[in-house]
């Protein structure tokens, strides 16, 4: 039986079959590794009780600040903060930003709870400024408490982890908007048939992706998304980034060639993840997600601590609640047809391009900075035009009407530091494309046969906790941020895999090993193209070519015009 009052905010009528309690009892196991694969396969799923006992158990053992509200406090303050008020019809506080909160399968009582346990969760965590995820989570504990305080104290562990390593919840607007940028990065690296209809379907592709966490925490039916809380409890953040970016690949299997149901495609995605149990099973949805072979915790922290740093050069704060959409520049309307001229690419190819580039740098604008046209045909002026500009995007036709380029992640001025010798630098953001004769994008070979490599440590000690995503300089005292995906951090079988970019004074090169993608010859006259390790491309244009015109871009942020 189960404990008194263990299923009082719970409707029996509405739980689905396969969360009542028709599995094992207990749960017996203490290594990670085994936990994982449990979680994974759902060892506890169909049991009500025994998930219950889980979720006690592994939130108990999240390590948490030193003062950590508990059950004894939500006794103390809950009567001072709700006073007489109906719980139907107390307010929600500010930072679930006009959340719906999700009902799942709870009670006319459970859903007044889930009000009393967000306010009083407010009252003890003022520096929260937004966490719109924290309804969705608190109602799906209650399912599984014997009384509110007990909930209570299960979110504010959540939300009190310390665990540099272990990011549960997002609680700025700062750290939610950079999470959507991660995921609209990923989602670019490993959903490309997904990302490119977004592009096509909607003006504002950050928009979407800005939804990725309602896709789990409010839209989710309760089966599916206990399956992956089950999970996210056991692994992490990294959990969520992976089930987001499968509903994304099955939404797309699903709707591809067909017209959306509606003009928006956010809704579009929305109802498909309501009614997602017409299209896969949660079994399906988990095994598609870790189907995908993601980059590292530790990349993917990098990425994310890139993306907040250039949220905070744009203005925006920890303490910041939302931004109005008014300000926000929209990712498609980044090439202003009426500002934009290349001699090379029309304002839709730019655009292309645009969406293929780090979500940080979309929201800027193109900025010419080199035209051989304009500069003339010298390597040398190309150099003194681009550096200090960081990244860049380089453009090349053909006279043959070809057209290819590259995203450069770093400043050119790097090729100083080999001593006049030729040396190759970038991250492994850098790729290559091609445009005409069609459209053809390769990006570092690692991110889509990641076998080829382990991601190491960096370099600091894990003890260190975010500071191992610090890198030190000798020739700057400062610290900066680890790039992402530099090359140093994984185990690669040779160099051929990581030769991004390079320049000397008679040639400019990128991708190498057994081959150059590109070769440029110092008078920008002659280049050409082959097969290489580090991007594992076919050929951009004709082998050998005649070079029309060169064009180098920078990225302006909008507010520096």
């Amino acid at each position: 039986m189960d404990p008194p009052g263990y299923n009082c905010f719970v409707d029996k009528d509405k739980m689905d079959a396969s969360i009542q309690d028709l599995g094992p009892k207990e749960l017996n196991c203490t290594e990670l590794q085994e936990l994982k694969q449990l979680a994974r396969q759902g060892y506890w799923a169909q049991s009500h009780t025994l998930r219950g006992k889980v979720y006690q158990r592994l939130i108990r053992d999240i390590p948490c600040r030193t003062v950590t509200p508990d059950a004894s406090v939500y006794s103390d303050i809950v009567g001072k903060i709700v006073g007489k008020h109906s719980s139907s019809s107390l307010p929600l506080p500010e930072f679930v930003d006009n959340t719906q909160v999700p009902t799942y399968c709870l009670n006319t009582r459970g859903e007044g709870a889930v009000r009393k346990i967000l306010l009083c969760i407010a009252n003890q965590f003022p520096d929260i400024s937004f966490c719109p995820a924290l309804p969705a989570v608190v109602a799906l504990l209650l399912h599984y408490s014997i009384d509110e305080a007990e909930c209570f104290e299960k979110a504010c562990r959540i939300l009190s982890c310390n665990d540099p390593t272990k990011k549960l919840i997002d609680q700025s607007f700062l750290a939610f908007e950079s999470s959507c940028m991660t995921f609209g990065d990923l989602v670019n690296k490993y959903c490309q048939a997904a990302h490119k209809l977004m592009v096509a379907v909607s003006e504002d592709v950050l928009q979407v992706y800005s939804d990725w966490q309602r896709w789990l925490f409010g839209e989710l039916p309760l089966n599916y998304f206990a399956r992956v809380f089950d999970v996210f409890l056991v692994e992490g953040y990294k959990v969520l980034y992976r089930v987001a970016l499968a509903i994304l690949k099955f939404f797309h299997k699903v709707r591809a060639g067909q017209p959306l149901e509606s003009d928006n495609v956010k809704q579009d995605i929305r109802m498909f993840v309501k009614d997602i149990a017409k299209t896969v099973s949660p079994e399906k949805l988990l095994e598609k997600a870790f189907a995908i072979r993601l980059f590292s915790r530790k990349e993917i922290q990098l990425l994310q601590m890139a993306n907040e740093k250039a949220l905070r050069q744009k203005g925006i704060t920890v303490k910041q609640k939302s931004v109005s959409l008014s300000k926000r520049q929209f990712v498609h309307l980044a090439v202003h047809a009426e500002n934009f001229h290349s001699e090379i690419v029309s304002v839709k190819e730019m655009r292309d391009i645009w969406s293929w580039i780090p979500e940080r740098f979309a929201l800027c604008q193109p900025l010419l900075l080199f035209s051989s046209l304009q500069h003339g045909y010298s390597l040398s002026r190309f150099y003194f035009q681009c550096e200090g500009h960081e990244p860049t995007l380089l453009l090349i036709k053909t006279t043959q009407k070809e057209v290819c380029g590259a995203y450069l992640s770093t400043d050119w001025s790097e090729r100083t530091k080999f001593g006049g010798k030729l040396g190759f630098f970038g991250t492994g953001e850098c790729f290559v494309f091609r445009l005409q004769p069609e459209v053809q994008r390769y990006e570092w070979v690692v991110i889509k046969h990641p076998e080829l490599t382990k991601a190491t440590s960096l370099k600091s000690s894990e003890a260190a906790g975010s500071s191992s995503l610090i890198s030190h300089c000798s020739s700057d005292p400062a610290d900066r941020l680890s790039p992402f995906l530099a090359a140093r951090h994984f185990n690669l079988p040779s160099k051929t895999e990581s030769m991004f970019m390079a320049g000397g004074n008679d040639c400019l090169i990128i991708g190498g090993g057994g081959g150059q993608a590109l070769y440029v010859d110092g008078d920008l006259n002659r280049g050409r193209t082959g097969h290489c390790d580090t991007f594992n491309n076919q050929p951009l244009c004709s082998e050998n070519f005649l070079i029309a015109a060169v064009e180098a871009w920078g990225f302006q942020d909008p507010d520096t015009e």
